[in-house]
């Protein structure tokens, strides 16, 4: 029985991982609006309602289908490293890794950028318009998610003594705010006030006011603040000491967000896209890839072959992201053979009845692949206990042992025939002290890169560290079918592609995909400091037949069990065979909300 229904209608789809951004997003429709003005304002809403999760300094992809076009795109709001980011840089410091917090690791925020360009070529209302929403909430308040709450509490003392102005924005009175409490942000509404204001200024059409408001942020009082900042204070971070950061407001002033061709893969009729290397997308195409060589159907949702089977597929598929993955503009990435079905039958002979806990990695055209170290950890002190929370670079609270990786979804498909999906993330509560005067803090996406040499993510002036985000649209005769994403860190691959699976090959709806068992495995190191790695876990939500995980643990996966509807938040929007519009959203973690009329 499902826990969310099947949600059909005729005029628009929208779902994301906070309701409030959902109906903001539907909202745009009322005024006019298309699919990306309703993504546009949902991501700025999910930008105040989910700050430990995300934020104006944050980054994120985001996939786009124009009605009619017969192709996806994709807008890169992941934003590059600092003029100053070199690994000679961070060595002298007596590291082997970029802090997975503080102003060190803080990289050009890309996401406000992304959505301004998305809103300016395919939108069709005015900024203040599709800002409006996020304003409200940000001035007015809104209830403060349970887990946005407790990672406040983890770090409230970290906040009253050093990160100063993250207390005074998320603390209330000095204290940690309850669960569901009405909480406001004042100085990130007067940021968003004051670009909106800027871009009136301007005048002109409203293409041009919308470029206004990317000047105000990338070259005006925004960069301003960031600049100060992050050149002039020296801030407590994963070392446990002060550090001043690289960014400057020249690495702002001299960005634009790109638009890319995406990658695709046609598994079983359906063309799959994703973006390129500089994200983790290109591993849930060779996943793809791999599986086509087997009957999944024929072993059956939920089974032990089943399990096995896309657990050793994306161990494979993962090796290649380690060894190979990096920002195209700066590295040789053999993308062309590494999504060669050739390539992907070799491969598959390596899935054989055992687990593997080896990362094997392949060598596309005849390379040799090149496994970066893992650099050295030697474990965090007890006290302060914020230090902790510091270290682990992942927006979550330490404690958590399963699917500590988290970032936001939205997507959204309308009656026109657009469809868009992004993975907005970064810049969250915990990565940095939020910049004075502004009311958000940096992302910290250069944890990411590495510090080795002659690794295609390694550390580099102006380059783009390898991020987890992964938002997928899939056609069908040149139509949106469906658009996905999950929060989830490195396993967002994992999770969207078990969806996927579940509705091509097991004939599940949308909303059953969603709601089926999760599972995954940690086999490959995290992208996130400390880079831990579990080779042979399968951790899977409870529920599965006992002589199912007997099975697997006979062919020797280390079989974890996590609580029930804990892995993954899928979101889901799209279109039938007949033309009804879909949405769908997972009921995992009580927040995500889809909607459709």
């Amino acid at each position: 029985m499902l826990l969310r229904p099947e949600l059909l209608g005729t005029q628009a789809a929208v779902s994301s991982t906070h309701w409030l951004a959902s109906a903001a997003g539907m909202a745009m429709f009322d005024l006019g609006g298309n699919a990306f003005d309703a993504a546009t304002a949902t991501a700025f809403v999910i930008q105040v309602v989910e700050p430990h999760l995300n934020g104006p300094g944050g980054d994120v992809p985001i996939l786009v289908h124009r009605a009619g076009s017969g192709s996806v795109e994709v807008i890169c709001g992941q934003g590059p490293m600092p003029a100053g980011a070199t690994p000679e840089f961070f060595r002298d410091r007596g590291l082997s890794a970029i802090p997975g917090s503080g102003l060190l690791s803080a990289v050009v925020p890309g996401a406000f950028g992304a959505w301004l360009r998305l809103l300016r070529d395919h939108g069709r209302l005015p900024l203040a318009d599709v800002l409006a929403p996020a304003v409200h909430y940000a001035e007015h308040g809104y209830p403060i998610l349970p887990k946005a709450a407790e990672m406040i509490g983890s770090l409230a003392e970290l906040f009253r003594d050093e990160w100063t102005e993250s207390g005074r924005t998320y603390l209330v009175g000095g204290a940690v705010p309850t669960p569901g409490r009405r909480v406001t942000n004042p100085a990130l509404a007067a940021t968003y006030r004051r670009l909106l204001a800027e871009s009136q200024a301007a005048g002109g059409n409203r293409e041009h006011r919308i470029e206004a408001a990317h000047q105000a942020f990338y070259g005006g009082f925004v960069a301003e603040a960031i600049d100060a900042f992050s050149t002039g204070a020296e801030m407590v971070d994963a070392t446990g000491r002060r550090n001043g950061g690289l960014l400057t407001a020249d690495d702002l002033a001299g960005w634009q967000p790109t638009v890319e061709e995406t990658l695709s893969l046609d598994y079983r009729g359906h063309e799959v896209h994703k973006a390129g290397p500089w994200s983790q997308g290109p591993v849930f195409l060779q996943q793809l890839a791999l599986l086509e060589g087997f009957d999944l159907a024929a072993m059956g949702a939920g089974s032990a072959d089943h399990l096995h089977t896309a657990v050793e597929c994306a161990k494979l598929a993962f090796a290649d992201r380690e060894a190979w993955y990096g920002d195209p503009l700066h590295a040789d990435v053999p993308l062309k053979a590494l999504l060669d079905r050739g390539y992907a039958d070799e491969r598959r002979r390596l899935v054989g009845d055992r687990a593997s806990g080896v990362l094997r990695p392949g060598s596309p055209d005849g390379r040799e692949p090149f496994l970066p170290p893992l650099p050295g950890h030697a474990g965090v002190p007890e006290d302060p206990s914020w230090l902790a929370q510091l270290d682990d670079g992942v927006p979550a609270v330490v404690k958590r042992t399963a699917a500590k990786g988290d970032t936001c979804c939205l997507t959204v498909t309308d009656a026109e025939g657009n469809a868009v999906v992004a993975t907005p993330s970064g810049g969250w509560l915990k990565s940095s002290p939020v910049v004075p005067g502004l009311g958000f803090p940096l992302g910290t996406r250069g944890q990411m890169a590495l510090l080795v040499d002659g690794h295609p993510n390694t550390v580099a002036p102006g380059k783009r560290p390898r991020t987890t985000l992964s938002p997928t649209i899939v056609l069908r005769d040149g139509r949106p079918h469906l658009a996905f994403g999950t929060p989830g860190g490195d396993q967002q691959d994992q999770w969207t592609l078990n969806f996927f699976v579940n509705h091509v090959d097991f004939g599940m709806s949308p909303q059953e995909a969603i709601e089926a068992t999760g599972f995954h495995t940690d086999h490959v190191p995290s992208s996130f400091t400390p880079r831990v790695a579990k080779p042979l876990s399968l951790v899977t939500e409870r529920g599965r037949d006992e002589a199912v995980l007997a099975e697997l643990r006979r062919r020797g996966h280390e079989v974890g069990e996590v609580a029930p509807f804990t892995l993954g938040k899928v979101c889901a929007t799209g279109r039938t065979s007949d033309d009804l519009l879909l949405a769908a959203a997972s009921p995992r973690g009580a927040q995500a909300y889809a909607i459709a009329r």
